[in-house]
Formats: C-alpha cells, structure tokens, sequence
C-alpha cells in the first residue's frame, strides 16, 4: 500500500527540481528526504527522477506517478475536509443571552447544570439588554434569553419564571439601613436613588420609577447608573441608595446593607425563545429550570413542569 506521505515528499522534489529546497519547505532534513524518495521508487519498482540533471526531471515512469499523486492527494484533502466539516457540524450549539442582574438570580447554577447534563453541547453565553435580545432570537442569534422586561412581540415566546421580591439598597452608616422590619417606600421618597440601567429604555429602571409612581411617589434620582454594579458602588460610596432584586444581597452585602421593602414590588424574571423551537437544547434548559426551581422552593410554572419528571 502507497504512504500518502511519500507521495507528498514526491509531488514536492517534483516541483522544486531540487532535494534541498524540497526539504526546506517540507521542514525537514534533505538526508531523510532522499532516503523516502528511495523508499517510494523500491515500493514501485522504478526510478521515478533522473538526479543527473539540474535541475532533476522526473522520468516516464515518474511524471505517470506525478499526474496520479496530484489527483489522489487533492481527493484525500478534500475528504478531509468534509470530514472535519462533518464533525464540527456534529457539536450542537446553544446560544444564551441574558441581562447582568440574572446572574444573582441563580442562573449561573443553571448553567452548571445545563453542561453536567449536556457536556456534548458548545454552550455560548452572551450578555445583552432585553431587548437586544429579542433581535437576536428573531435573527437567530441566541437560542434562549433571560431579562427583565416584559414585552409583546409574536415572533417570541416569554415564559415569566418568577417574580423576584425588590429591596432597598442603603450605604451601610445610614439611618434607615438598619432598622426593624421592612421599609416603606414613602419612606424613601426624599431619599437620592440611583437606578440603572441608564439607557437603552424601557428597562429596569423605568420598573423602579413604576413602582414608586404607582404609590403617588416622584422618585428623586441623582444617578443613572450604566449597569447594576456600578449602581451598587454608588450606594456603597454614599451617594444614594438603589432599589434592587432581592438576590443581589447575596453577593454584595460587606459594604451595603439591605432592607425588604413594606410594599408588595418584584420584578420578573423572563425566559425567551423562538415559538415552534423543540430543540433538545431548549427541552433540556426548561427542565433543568423546573427541577432546579422546586429545589430551591420557588415554584416553576407549569409550562416548563409538562413532560418533567
């Protein structure tokens, strides 16, 4: 049986007319170069280049083989080539949007789960407003979103999870960070609040001012913060204080503190994707959602329960 990779040291002295310069490009020594020529010319039984003449010229013998070498290898990198295309097109691929304050909202442990049980699966997670995800699952994007906001739209299907309890987020010296019990809102209404996101709107920010204004409050905001972990820096550095999802104080709470809030305020956290979508993927994410959601005590809704063990 012919070595494809004798074949290749031929097909290159062949184009060079030349042992070294052929070695030079295939990067290694001209010695073991001529040794496999000999190699391949034994398996033959032929000479296949006349090394009388510089520069060398392949013989009758030599330029039959070339002709047939140039056509097998060029087939042998095509198969390759649809080989490698045919096992990268094998990994599935899952495509996850999300906001940055769903990552308190347990959903790295989600994620954990979701690669134990598919560890077959590139997993991508991309952070992106609601809205921007929206786009992106109509265009193909992402494959599944979590945010915020909540929206109409008949190209996406939302699932509303839960309804995450809001707190209040106070610099830990003030007053009213460490009182008794939870704190009204109209408590809080000359309070200097910081919210966020600053743009793009609708967003969470515009849920907080809802919430104060759904209790005759006007809001007195002195920041607009980029993003929730600039928010809470602002609150830990004094300049105001910050309503926020309830999950937050579990991973900020050395340098703020926290209170519960006397009025009945949440915020969702929203599930997207694509309608008709019945990817394993997507099956799977669901019901690792509402398993892990019963765990954890929350309750999952009912979509996400049917057909889960």
């Amino acid at each position: 049986m012919m070595d494809f990779r004798l074949l290749r040291y031929f097909v290159m002295v062949a184009e060079e007319g030349n042992f070294i310069r052929a070695a030079e490009r295939l990067h290694i020594a001209q010695p073991p170069l001529s040794r496999a020529i000999q190699q391949l010319e034994a398996q033959v039984g032929s000479v296949l280049i006349d090394r009388s003449s510089r520069p060398l010229r392949l013989t009758a013998v030599g330029k039959l083989l070339h002709n047939q070498a140039l056509q097998l290898l060029a087939r042998i990198e095509d198969v390759e080539t649809m080989i490698k295309a045919a096992a990268a097109s094998e990994q599935r691929r899952f495509v996850i949007g999300f906001v940055a304050s769903t990552i308190y909202a347990r959903l790295p442990e989600l994620i954990r789960e979701f690669r134990k049980c598919a560890d077959d699966v590139e997993l991508v997670l991309v952070e992106s407003t609601t809205l921007d995800q929206i786009a992106a699952l109509k265009e193909g994007r992402i494959d599944v979103g979590f945010g915020r906001i909540r929206f109409e739209d008949p190209a996406v299907r939302r699932i509303v999870l839960r309804n995450e309890k809001l707190v209040a987020a106070f610099p830990m010296d003030h007053p009213l960070a460490h009182g008794d019990g939870p704190i009204s809102l109209h408590d809080l209404a000359t309070e200097p609040q910081i919210i966020y996101p600053r743009q793009p709107r609708p967003s969470y920010a515009d849920q907080v001012i809802s919430t104060f204004r759904d209790y005759s409050i006007e809001p007195r905001i002195v920041h607009e913060a980029r993003e929730l972990q600039i928010a809470i820096g602002l609150v830990a550095a004094e300049e105001g204080i910050a309503i926020v999802p309830e999950s937050v104080r579990r991973a900020r709470s050395h340098d703020v503190a926290f209170r519960e809030l006397a009025e009945s305020a949440t915020s969702p956290i929203i599930m997207s994707h694509r309608p008709g979508d019945h990817s394993p993927e997507l099956s799977l994410m669901q019901s690792i959602i509402a398993r892990k959601y019963r765990d954890w005590g929350y309750g999952a809704p009912a979509v996400l329960s049917q057909g889960v063990d």
